[in-house]
């Protein structure tokens, strides 16, 4: 602990030297021009959008530190206002992939990059086996299409086109089986041990273009390898079987029959290998303690996430060949700062405050709340101890109309007549009931903490290298400000605020039914199978006994290695039906029966 300190204080005196402008002094007020000092140095140039784990994510949190301890904000961490937490930031090749195909007339050697890539979410696999043609890699008995029937694929790597043979009707049912990762999986059920993907030439691809090798958080699918070959290899094959390929694949799509086969003297040698990137990133966290003995031990927990995009990335929505600073002032640097200015104003008479107040400001939310969900989990204050949880995510647009979402305002009984009675900036306020929703309160909420998250609305400028400085409603957002001041300080020095379950509406169903179970996905949980970070109140996850920090690894005869098979694994059965789960839960195997509910 005496090293980490001595770390920390090292890290406050180099923050000193950053080209830091015009910081703000100590103020009781909120105002407009220390949200607007604030928050030019956040989305400045300087730091590069601030993308998690980044050298500049750390010294804007190296700020948001020193502006803590300025305001007397005790540690949170022991002596360190720093958590730091691993990551998964992208997978890589390493030098264990190969591919070899041995004909009667000799071997071809692939070359990765140019003659074939591996999927990312591949296992580490070395295999030699013969190959089948499975057309599509499609198994859909209710549309009367199945391309593994009258095939024996035990132990044998497929060859599989992408797509569907209905590519070229919008809505085709088709489309529900046509997903990578649920062709892989399909394979694997049917015995497969790995699958080879090849573009078809309907759709025409003059190009015929790799997928893209890039992290989706999903994790490896275990026990099958996955790449793809270019066409031009393909067509070989096909030729010494005396077969065109692009007149076989014509025939697939105007029958709707499938036509697989096993090529004859062929067997394929592959090799596959992908790592994951790992890095580290920090959440930020101080307290101001309370003054009552007892309530002292309740927290009332005020966030916003720091992080954004950096250059850009897969997130982005710019559309330029060029990188660009993608910097981030409305997201979330407005948040931020606003963070920073509520922890000084707090601090300024801190003996008003019965129950203490934790202000964390959360990087990692761009890429799925991992910062706030490591932290609920790994919080020296337990979650129990939480009486709420405000969160602060684009809160610099306000518009002429005043139009202030809040999102949470159904998980406790006193918010709405709460957020009427402080609503003195005569904000246009647009109720969300939900609990769960797209920043970082979710990971409170799912822990059974009431949340309030405070929202001025999308724009164009959104997650594109246009959201600037310039473009920040400074007055407005200090009217947002001040107003979750007043709702915090009314908070925290009143009763404990009960907590409600509000119904879930999934926004995005990866499922082919209406199949409700109601977990909550740990996207920082980097294990073979499908960790929850909670379950929903009243779900049918929670009744059957499923809990946070439990790993899924089957669901009714589907092996489950991460989130993705889950999903694919719901959508083969109905509301009403009983399911045998099996977890892992602290290392060993429990199973549960769960009765499927419906959204």
């Amino acid at each position: 602990m005496k090293i980490k300190r001595i770390l920390f204080l090292l890290s406050l005196i180099l923050i000193n030297f950053l080209n830091v402008k015009g910081q703000p002094e100590t103020s009781e007020k909120i105002t407009a021009e220390d949200l607007k000092l604030h928050l030019t140095y956040l989305a400045s140039d300087e730091l590069k959008g601030r993308y998690s784990g980044s050298e500049e994510c750390r010294m804007a949190a190296l700020y948001i530190a020193k502006e803590f301890e300025k305001f007397n904000l005790k540690p949170l961490f022991g002596n360190d206002y720093f958590q730091e937490f691993p990551f998964v930031d992208g997978v890589e090749f390493t030098a264990n992939n190969s591919l070899v195909i041995k004909t009667s007339n000799g071997e071809n050697v692939l070359a990765i990059n140019e003659d074939f890539v591996v999927a990312p979410f591949s296992d580490r696999r070395d295999l030699t086996s013969n190959l089948v043609f499975a057309g599509y890699g499609i198994s859909a008995p209710e549309l009367n299409y199945d391309d593994y029937a009258g095939i024996d694929v035990k132990g044998k790597v497929v060859l599989i086109m992408r797509n569907n043979p209905e590519y070229n009707l919008p809505h085709s049912k088709f489309e529900n089986y046509s997903a990578l990762r649920f062709k892989v999986n399909t394979a694997r059920e049917k015995g497969a041990a790995g699958v080879i993907f090849v573009n078809g030439y309907e759709p025409k691809d003059e190009l015929d273009k790799f997928i893209d090798v890039k992290y989706d958080r999903g994790g490896f699918i275990t026990g099958i390898s996955a790449v793809q070959i270019k066409r031009n290899f393909v067509d070989d094959l096909f030729k010494k079987m005396g077969m065109d390929f692009a007149q076989h694949q014509k025939k697939i799509n105007e029958t709707k029959a499938p036509a697989s086969f096993e090529f004859k003297d062929l067997t394929v040698t592959l090799k596959t290998e992908i790592i994951e990137i790992e890095k580290t990133s920090w959440n930020v966290a101080g307290y101001i303690e309370g003054t009552d003995p007892f309530l002292k031990n309740e927290y009332l927990v005020i966030g916003a996430h720091f992080d954004h995009l950096g250059m850009g990335g897969e997130n982005s929505l710019y559309q330029g060949e060029e990188k660009l600073i993608h910097n981030g002032a409305d997201d979330n640097a407005s948040g931020t700062s606003g963070l920073l200015e509520l922890a000084e104003k707090f601090s300024f008479n801190p003996e008003n405050q019965k129950r203490s107040i934790i202000f964390v400001a959360f990087s990692g939310e761009e890429l799925g709340v991992l910062g706030s969900n490591y932290f609920v989990n790994h919080s020296p204050v337990p979650s129990g101890q939480m009486i709420t949880m405000l969160n602060m995510d684009m809160i610099g647009r306000l518009n002429e109309k005043k139009q202030l979402i809040v999102y949470g305002t159904g998980t406790s009984s006193s918010w709405k007549d709460l957020l009427n009675k402080y609503n003195h900036s005569s904000f246009e306020l647009t109720f969300n009931d939900e609990g769960y929703g797209p920043s970082d309160h979710t990971s409170f909420y799912g822990k059974q903490i009431p949340v309030l998250f405070f929202f001025t609305g999308t724009h164009e400028d959104y997650h594109k290298p246009s959201d600037d400085v310039d473009k920040i409603n400074f007055e407005g957002q200090q009217q947002v400000v001040q107003y979750v001041y007043d709702l915090a300080n009314e908070i925290n020095n009143s009763s404990r605020p009960d907590y409600l379950v509000v119904q879930r509406k999934d926004q995005q169903n990866m499922t082919r039914t209406k199949v409700w179970v109601g977990t909550i996905p740990d996207f920082a949980g980097n294990v073979d199978g499908y960790k929850l970070s909670g379950v929903t109140d009243n779900s049918p996850a929670q009744i059957a006994g499923l809990k946070a920090g439990d790993i899924i690894i089957k669901f009714g005869e589907k092996k489950i290695s991460n989130i993705y098979d889950f999903t694919y694994a719901i959508g083969e059965h109905s509301p009403g039906e009983k399911v045998n789960i099996v977890v892992l839960r602290d290392g060993k195997e429990m199973s549960f029966e769960i009765e499927l509910g419906s959204r």
